[in-house]
C-alpha cells in the first residue's frame, strides 16, 4: 500500500471500534477503458478516448461513495508508466496481472468500448464540447467490462452495456452499478437506489472535465475545469479540482469559493471539507476552520483532522485545543508534530511539566527541531510566553494530507477480524 498501513493501525483501533461497522472493502483498481473504435467508424476515433477515462472515473466514484476503496487514478497512471504500458489501449491478461501486483490490488476492473455510428441518421449539430469530439451522425456505444479477482479460480467476470452515445451518463451509471454487484456485492445498493443517488452531469461538462484530467498543460487543465463548472454548476468534480489548484497557488479565498460549491453528496466532499478548513485557516478565519474540521472529525476521526482542529481552537484561545491535540497524538504516537502541538498548547497554559514531556518526545523523534528544543528549555525553566519574547506566538503545525482511504482500509480490516 502507498501509506504506512501498520504504523497507523494501532492508533486507529479505538476510533474505529466506536464507529459503525462496514462490510469488507477490497482494494480495487479501475483501469481506463480502451477505445476499440475502428478508424473508419469516426473521422477521428482517438477524439473519443476521453470516454474510456470517464467510464473508469464513474466506476471509481461509485465504489468510493459506497464505502469501498478504489486505488487513486494517479497511482494507476504511475503503474502504467513503470510497466511501460499505454492507458486507453487494449490490454492483455498478462498486463492486468502485472498491474494488479504493482498496485497491490485485490481486484481490477477494466474493459473497452466501441462507437458504432448510425450512418442513416439525420446529421445534427454536435454538442458544444471543447474539442467537438462527436461525429456529426450519432450512433451507439458498446461497453465491455471485466472484473478480475486476484488469486481466485473464477478470475474474471464480464458484462456488457450498449446504448446511444447521447445516453453515455446513463450507460456509465448502470455499468458502475453492475460493477458494484460483482466486485463489492455486500456494498452494492438496489439498482433503483443507485439510480436515484446518481447525479449525472451534462455530457459536455463531463467531457470538459475528463479532458482537463488528461491535459498535460496546467493552464489548459484549469481552463477545461472552469468550462466544465460553467457548463454544469451542479457538477462537483471540477469545483473540487479548481479548489485544489487555487490552494496550491496560495489563492486561498478563491479556493474557498470553489470548495464551498462541492455538494455534501459528492464523493470528494470530505476531502473538500478538509482542504476548506486549511484554506479558511490560511485566511485567519479560525472560527470557519474550526467548524470545518469539527464537522469532519465527527465522521472521520483521523489524527490529521484532530490536529488541525486543535490548531484552529488554539488560535481562538479555546482550552479544548488540548483535548483535540491529545486525540491526534493517540492516533499516531510516533508523529513529532502531534507531540509538538500538544506541548505548545500545554506550555501556553502554563503546564510546564507536561509540556516538557511532550517537547522532549518531539525532539527524540526529530533531533533537528530547533523550536521544540528551545521550548523544551523554556518548559524546564518554567518560562512562559511573557518571558520568551523572541518566540513567535503562532507555532501550531498543520497537517496538509487527508488520508480517508487509509481510514477506510483500517476500518474494513478491523471489521473482518471481529468474531
Amino acid at each position: 500500500m502507498h501509506y504506512s498501513f501498520w504504523r497507523r493501525l494501532r492508533g486507529f483501533v479505538l476510533a474505529v471500534t466506536v464507529a459503525c461497522p462496514i462490510a469488507f472493502a477490497a482494494n480495487t483498481a479501475v483501469l481506463p477503458f480502451s477505445n476499440r473504435t475502428p478508424v473508419r467508424a469516426a473521422a477521428n476515433s482517438s477524439s473519443l478516448d476521453w470516454i474510456g477515462e470517464a467510464i473508469a472515473e464513474t466506476i471509481r466514484d461509485a465504489i468510493d461513495s459506497r464505502g469501498g476503496v478504489s486505488i487513486a487514478r494517479e497511482d494507476i497512471d504511475q503503474a502504467f508508466r513503470q510497466l511501460g504500458l499505454r492507458p486507453l489501449v487494449p490490454i492483455t491478461q498478462a498486463s492486468v496481472l502485472k498491474l494488479g501486483e504493482a498496485l497491490d490490488a485485490d481486484q481490477l476492473v477494466y474493459g473497452s468500448y466501441e462507437f458504432v455510428p448510425d450512418n442513416t441518421a439525420v446529421s445534427r449539430a454536435p454538442l458544444a464540447t471543447p474539442a467537438n469530439a462527436y461525429p456529426a451522425n450519432r450512433g451507439a456505444l458498446k461497453i465491455s467490462a471485466h472484473v478480475f479477482v486476484h488469486g481466485k479460480s473464477e478470475q474474471s467476470r464480464q458484462f456488457e452495456e450498449s446504448g446511444s452515445i447521447d445516453d453515455l451518463a446513463t450507460l456509465e451509471a448502470h455499468a458502475a452499478w453492475r460493477t458494484l454487484t460483482l466486485a463489492l456485492p455486500n456494498l452494492a445498493p438496489q439498482e433503483a437506489e443507485h439510480r436515484s443517488l446518481s447525479l449525472s452531469p451534462r455530457l459536455d461538462a463531463q467531457e470538459s472535465y475528463i479532458r482537463g484530467m488528461l491535459a498535460k498543460d496546467p493552464a489548459t487543465r484549469q481552463q477545461l475545469f472552469q468550462q466544465a463548472a460553467r457548463l454544469d454548476p451542479r457538477f462537483g468534480h471540477p469545483s473540487w479540482q479548481l479548489g485544489q489548484i487555487s490552494y496550491e497557488h496560495a489563492q486561498y479565498r478563491q479556493s474557498i469559493e470553489w470548495l464551498r460549491k462541492v455538494p455534501p453528496q459528492h464523493v470528494r466532499y470530505r476531502d473538500a471539507t478538509f482542504l476548506l478548513g486549511l484554506a479558511l485557516f490560511q485566511t485567519n478565519d479560525f472560527l470557519g476552520a474550526e467548524a470545518a474540521f469539527q464537522k469532519l472529525a465527527e465522521v472521520i476521526p483521523l489524527g490529521e483532522v484532530f490536529n488541525n482542529l486543535g490548531a484552529a481552537q488554539s488560535r481562538l484561545n479555546l482550552p479544548k485545543a488540548v483535548v483535540s491535540f491529545q486525540k491526534a497524538l493517540e492516533s499516531d504516537p510516533n508523529d513529532p508534530a502531534y507531540h509538538f502541538n500538544l506541548g505548545y498548547a500545554l506550555w501556553r497554559k502554563g503546564d510546564f511539566a507536561a509540556a516538557a514531556e511532550r517537547f522532549r518526545s518531539a525532539v527524540e523523534r526529530d533531533p533537528d527541531d530547533q523550536v521544540a528544543t528551545l521550548l523544551l528549555g523554556y518548559s524546564l525553566k518554567k518560562q512562559g510566553i511573557a518571558s520568551a519574547p523572541t518566540l513567535p506566538q503562532t507555532q501550531q503545525r498543520l497537517k496538509l494530507n487527508f488520508d480517508e482511504r487509509a481510514y477506510k482500509q483500517l476500518k474494513a480490516l478491523l471489521q473482518t477480524s471481529r468474531p
